[in-house]
């Protein structure tokens, strides 16, 4: 250990201290691990779970072991060196991280953990101290309680803080798997999205309890197996109503809270694996395209299937003002998602433009309806009597396989008019029969 010189302590643990050293050949900075007990044979030191796990995962989020030391029968780990960890950055947060900064974070944990689980570990005591970052990269550390997925039970029930600790593991299962450290995820990130721990139950009958007031108490004989399957079942016993996950995570998206209901399941086998995880919408919410909007009065989309046709003419209106406003309306029902086509500030561009918009009543109806309104930009104008006809064809095109909602086509065959002004061609997603006067 001549080649290192100690700068500062940087934490305390159950299994050891871990401390900010130098190099002083190479300059280099790292951490070193120094274990509290002592090692007389250096068999037993490189039998160490947590020494062959970190030998053999090799990954870039996950620590490095760059080198083992025994000296005077003490043991000492020389990890790569990280800045801080995932509690102290949240701690000193003055404000929520962005969804696209938890986003970033919580797919490189994900990649990390799947490569742990797909070489035959799991952590097991997963938690945002053992998270640890540099810049924007994190990695998973301390593997003192990581296992071997194909180790045989009876497994201890003293793994993982508390607070992500998985119910199976609350309630002394003699055997769980890989799926209690996704359980340890979802806590993480919904953690990552409030700040402060989802379920900080303050002893493990009291973290059952949270547990159950945040998702609601699980039928309890899905646990048959458990040894303490009885706290459960007095827990159940009290009327206790789920909290809205929305409501408990406000400022999360709906892909965000689905992800961490999946991970945050009462029963292990509904977790998603971390490559699961990785494929959900969560991560990939920008993947989408949305699909360009043209000029509406220029559009000529080709139909796929029967194409409803309708033709609406127009004549004979009186020189009176009454008579010469067009308040007529068009519903189909081609498609649920063909609202989406022209959003509103379409609309209010050509009122920019001088266009009058009439119909102020207009409502939105879970049926939904395509509308097409026409009428003259300034009724006071008219002068001459109306001798105009419309033909309008509509055609529905598929749903598109990258994302983009559904839309409506149109083709405008002929349009005559002898209005002094330019009639106005729109599309409203509201439903309301008859006339709109």
């Amino acid at each position: 250990m001549e080649r290192y010189r100690i700068l500062k302590e940087l934490g305390d643990g159950t299994c050891g201290n871990v401390y900010k050293a130098i190099n002083t050949e190479t300059s280099e900075i790292v951490a070193v691990k120094k274990m509290k007990r002592k090692f007389y044979f250096w068999e037993e030191c490189i039998n160490l779970r947590e020494i062959k796990s970190l030998r053999k995962l090799n990954h870039p989020n996950i620590i490095k072991l760059k080198e083992i030391v025994r000296e005077n029968n003490e043991l000492f780990f020389i990890l790569e060196y990280m800045e801080r960890n995932l509690y102290q950055l949240m701690k000193d947060r003055q404000r929520p991280f962005l969804e696209e900064e938890i986003r970033g974070l919580m797919s490189q944990v994900l990649q990390g953990l799947a490569h742990m689980h797909k070489n035959g570990y799991f952590h097991r005591d997963l938690k945002p101290e053992n998270l640890l970052v540099t810049n924007d990269v994190i990695k998973i550390a301390d593997f003192g309680l990581a296992r071997e997925v194909s180790s045989l039970p009876p497994f201890t029930d003293y793994v993982s803080t508390r607070w992500y600790r998985a119910p199976e593991v609350l309630l002394q299962s003699s055997s769980y798997t890989p799926a209690i450290d996704m359980w340890a995820v979802g806590a993480v990130l919904a953690e990552l999205f409030t700040l402060c721990p989802i379920f900080p139950g303050e002893s493990e009958i009291d973290q059952l309890y949270k547990i159950c007031c945040v998702l609601g108490p699980p039928d309890w004989t899905s646990f048959p197996e458990l040894r303490s399957a009885s706290r459960l079942f007095d827990i159940s016993c009290f009327d206790i109503t789920p909290a809205n996950l929305s409501d408990v995570i406000p400022n999360a998206s709906l892909e965000a809270i689905d992800l961490i209901k999946q991970l945050c399941s009462w029963d292990p086998l509904r977790r998603p694996t971390a490559d699961q995880c990785l494929q959900h919408p969560f991560f990939h919410v920008d993947m989408s395209i949305p699909r360009p909007l043209g000029d509406p009065l220029q559009m000529n989309l080709s139909s796929v299937g029967p194409e409803p046709n309708l033709e609406l003419n127009l004549w004979d209106f009186g020189t009176e003002k009454d008579d010469c406003y067009l308040g007529l309306t068009l519903a189909v029902n081609p498609t649920p998602s063909c609202l989406d086509l022209f959003p509103a500030k379409m609309a209010s561009k050509s009122q920019g433009a001088g266009t009058d918009m009439f119909c102020p009543g207009f409502q939105d109806h879970s049926q939904h309806s395509v509308f097409w309104s026409l009428f003259p930009t300034d009724h006071h104008q008219i002068s001459t009597p109306v001798d105009s006809s419309l033909s309008l064809s509509f055609s529905t095109i598929p749903h598109s396989t990258i994302g983009a909602p559904q839309s409506t086509g149109f083709g405008m065959t002929s349009l005559q008019t002898n209005f002094l002004e330019r009639p106005f061609l729109a599309m409203s997603s509201s439903f309301q029969q008859g006339r709109c006067l």
